[in-house]
């Protein structure tokens, strides 16, 4: 299987405290806010990049991220993502040694939903070891998320309230 770091996840409580620190502290280039809302999970989040590394900062709303924030307070990396060339063929292997791909909230992926709501295919492996998740996303579609996450986003601060 192909994959290649991408970026990490992590919770914050106040999104736009975050996304100031960052930009102040370490000349951070910051994204629009961003919006993730599906079965039941609400979070708002934010793209941080420095050269050609990157995270993401989320705030939880609901779902089960609020309710981790909630035991593990903010600043708890939950994720590390992965991009991989082939979405489809990843989900194939990952079936073929014994693992069924999963959606953000721990329910079983079918291979023909792996649409997200910002249009790129996603999976999740099963969280083997506590609260801890890896995320898979097809490298293609995820860089043209990010750029256009990017776009307009100029020097001056932005409302992230």
């Amino acid at each position: 299987m192909q994959l290649k770091f991408s970026h990490i996840d992590v919770l914050v409580s106040n999104l736009a405290e975050a996304c100031s620190y960052y930009q102040r502290v370490l000349d951070a280039q910051v994204s629009k806010t961003l919006v993730w809302r599906r079965d039941g999970l609400h979070v708002r989040y934010a793209i941080v990049r420095m050269a050609q590394e990157r995270f993401m900062l989320v705030q939880p709303i609901t779902g089960n991220l609020k309710d981790l924030m909630d035991v593990r307070g903010p600043g708890t990396i939950y994720r590390h993502c992965y991009s991989t060339p082939d979405i489809e063929a990843a989900y194939d292997e990952l079936m073929a040694r014994g693992v069924q791909p999963e959606d953000e909230n721990g329910k079983p992926l079918a291979r023909d939903c792996l649409q997200t709501p910002s249009g790129a295919r996603i999976l999740w492996l099963p969280k083997q070891f506590g609260n801890f998740s890896i995320e898979l996303l097809e490298e293609a579609e995820l860089e043209n998320f990010v750029e256009e996450a990017f776009d307009g986003v100029g020097v001056g601060a932005e409302d992230r309230s």
